[in-house]
């Protein structure tokens, strides 16, 4: 058996506990990762509270939460071929299927999902990557937007808004976001070119600085509609969240979903060595043992942290 994070009823993080479960095994293409580090993320506090209450057939209580793992394989099964026991590896799956999510002692991981953890980043931090930056990436690639043009990002302080800033940055555009008062060095740091107050109004502050507006704008922090106002004529909005509402103005509105873009082990590898370079910074808040699973969340909701919450096991 294993120690796993689990739920048997939607709620606040009250409901949170240590649960035993059967240790899986790997079928084909899949190999058994011992996990080290699995990271705390927005997405988790929405499945635990019951966001997405209708779950696929096969997916029974206990519940377990997490996308972001780093561990050792421990276990390869058939056709899974490139992979060893030993390897160090990261992944970002899905909680939507029998067995759950990352945050368990042993998760059986498809091996086109799995990316090296270089050997110059610790498995902790490495839990911090591979779903956000992700996410990141799919939204980049759907802008395809050019060197020299203009992307908005909201919510830049968060760890999509700050992968978002520091790709953007690296493939030439010219980064605005935004930044409460405390956050206006972070956001600054992480390489915005442009910095203006976050909160209501953002997009017409967005606009003083570019008159004609931003070519495109990541919202990050789920604003919505409102930030419509701050993106060109016939320019683009991608959201990490459903967007509610209509357009205008010829703008084109995108929803990116990493779950269409776990099994890009290969993208993964490649953002993960943009992290050794420097380009991307996993921002590990704190690390917390598994059983306080239930706190970590509670920080969460009390906003105001900056990076990753870890639960190590």
């Amino acid at each position: 058996m294993m120690r796993a994070v689990g739920f048997t009823e939607f709620g606040g993080p009250q409901v949170l506990g240590l649960v035993s479960l059967p240790v899986p095994a790997p079928g084909p293409g899949q190999v058994r990762v011992r996990v080290a580090a699995a990271a705390v993320n927005p997405t988790d506090l929405a499945f635990r509270s019951g966001g997405h209450r209708s779950m696929p057939a096969g997916v029974e209580p206990p519940y377990v939460p997490g996308m972001d793992l780093a561990g050792v394989i421990d276990l390869v099964g058939p056709d899974a071929a490139g992979w060893a026991p030993g390897d160090r590896v990261m992944a970002a799956v899905s909680p939507w299927v029998p067995g759950g999510g990352a945050q368990a002692e042993f998760v059986v991981v498809a091996a086109d999902a799995l990316a090296r953890v270089p050997e110059s980043i610790g498995l902790q931090a490495a839990a911090t990557l591979p779903m956000n930056a992700l996410t990141v990436r799919a939204a980049l690639d759907e802008l395809a937007l050019r060197p020299g043009q203009v992307l908005g990002v909201t919510g830049a302080a968060g760890a999509v808004g700050g992968y978002a800033i520091q790709l953007g940055r690296a493939e030439g555009l010219r980064v605005i976001a935004d930044a409460s008062p405390a956050d206006e060095d972070l956001v600054s740091e992480l390489g915005a070119h442009e910095v203006v107050p976050r909160g209501p109004g953002v997009a017409g502050r967005m606009r003083q600085v570019f008159p004609s507006g931003v070519d495109a704008l990541l919202d990050a922090a789920v604003m919505g509609p409102p930030v419509l106002a701050a993106v060109r004529d016939g320019g683009q909005v991608i959201s990490v969240r459903p967007f509610s509402g209509g357009t205008e103005r010829g703008i084109t509105v995108s929803l990116v979903l990493v779950f269409r873009h776990l099994h890009e082990g290969d993208t993964l590898a490649r953002l993960a060595e943009l992290a050794v370079k420097g380009v991307l910074w996993m921002r590990v808040a704190d690390v917390l043992p598994a059983a306080r699973a239930a706190e970590a969340h509670r920080r969460f909701e009390a906003h105001g942290v900056r990076g990753r919450l870890v639960l190590v096991f």
